[in-house]
């Protein structure tokens, strides 16, 4: 059988909702809740803070690493565990150091995620913030960029895919343009998980940020920070203590290589094993396989909805400069009131915005159905 056509639907859940908020937060394997469970059992059996539970834990920990690696093919020691993308963004934000002439260069302004926008927009008072203008769907000129990028640019932080119009932006592109006295950082939230084999090193970037939460089908609570090997000296951590600093000459702190630099306090093992779980199931399943899923759903969901004369459609018409993302209005509708209207049909959807246009959007994973699609497009016609 194809995987890519390939019903997994009961593996997620068995009620009659019909869930399309993946760009939010997913839905979890069975496997994954049970595995969790089961840890639970383990790790309160043994003691939490016991010897046998911390040889136990540091297992688990090395485990969900070596994962995460092998889906972003990075070192394990370059995965540090957070709760959080925003955990992520903010350790590169405050961590940083800059000169008196530096700026930095983000895109879009406030079409960018919060996340990937306050972070940076508090720096303006250690150095300048460069905009980039964008298009109807977020992408942004490369003449324009190249005219920003500049010898005093310690920073672009971009992201890889965009909440709101699911474009899907060229950071290897971006990657290759910039010298060894700038920085990279992204946002990759919106593609982890379902964009397909990704390889982070021919992004060539320093940082990067994501979670568990949303397209790998892990926990809430769970975040990765992937930190390349040879740039983590260009952060100081925003956070300090015993499991990422020791002691030298009596008085002297030294802080730890990674992952520990950045991971002090670190406690959600309980989410780790969860994540681990999910992340084994989408790799049995195939990246490739969830990203042609995905469109194939998608796809299918925004040529119905372009056949209604009173829709808009926002987002590329390329499929492959999108994610499955398909956000849409009813003309004369509110945005709003078409989410909680097909909420009460047990159809979930999400309220975001494109700048100050509120808009509805639709974010299916691989484990959503055909038949699931086609029920949306009815009940979407006949608000």
């Amino acid at each position: 059988m194809n995987l890519a056509s390939k019903d997994v639907s009961e593996d997620f859940h068995n009620s009659d909702k019909i869930y399309l908020n993946n760009a939010s937060v997913s839905l979890m394997p069975l496997q994954s809740i049970e595995a969790m469970k089961d840890f639970q059992i383990s790790y309160n059996s043994m003691g939490p803070d016991s010897i046998d539970s911390q040889s136990f834990i540091a297992e688990k920990l090395q485990n969900v690493r070596k994962i995460i690696a092998k889906i972003i093919n990075s070192q394990p020691e370059e995965v540090i565990l957070t709760q959080s993308t925003t955990d992520g963004i903010n350790i590169v934000a405050n961590g940083l150091s800059f000169e008196k002439n530096s700026n930095i260069i983000i895109r879009g302004f406030s079409h960018e995620h919060h996340a990937n926008f306050y972070p940076w927009l508090r720096l303006q008072k250690k150095t300048k913030i460069k905009n980039l203008s964008i298009d109807k769907n977020g992408f942004f000129n490369f003449d324009e960029f190249q005219t920003l990028l500049d010898r005093d640019t310690t920073l672009v932080a971009i992201s890889h895919a965009l909440y709101n119009t699911g474009s899907i932006l060229p950071v290897e592109k971006i990657g290759n343009m910039l010298e060894n006295n700038t920085s990279f950082f992204i946002d990759s939230a919106q593609t982890i998980g379902c964009i397909g084999n990704f390889d982070v090193k021919k992004t060539k970037c320093d940082f990067m940020s994501f979670n568990g939460s949303k397209w790998l089908c892990g926990p809430m609570g769970t975040g990765l920070f992937y930190c390349n090997k040879k740039s983590h000296e260009l952060l100081d951590p925003i956070t300090i203590g015993g499991e990422s600093a020791m002691i030298y000459d009596k008085t002297n702190l030294a802080f730890k290589d990674i992952p520990d630099k950045f991971q002090t306090g670190f406690r959600n093992y309980v989410g780790i094993v969860g994540l681990e779980s999910s992340a084994n199931y989408l790799l049995k399943f195939g990246m490739e396989n969830i990203r042609k899923k995905n469109l194939y759903l998608s796809n299918l969901l925004r040529e119905e909805l372009s056949k209604v004369k009173n829709i808009i459609l926002y987002g590329p018409e390329n499929p492959e400069e999108r994610t499955s993302i398909v956000s849409f209005n009813i003309d004369g509708q509110n945005p709003q009131t078409i989410v909680e209207k097909l909420e009460k049909q047990n159809i979930v959807l999400a309220v975001r915005e494109i700048l100050e246009q509120k808009i509805v959007r639709a974010s299916p994973h691989f484990f959503n159905t055909e038949s699931e699609i086609l029920e949306v497009i009815d009940a979407i016609k006949n608000l």
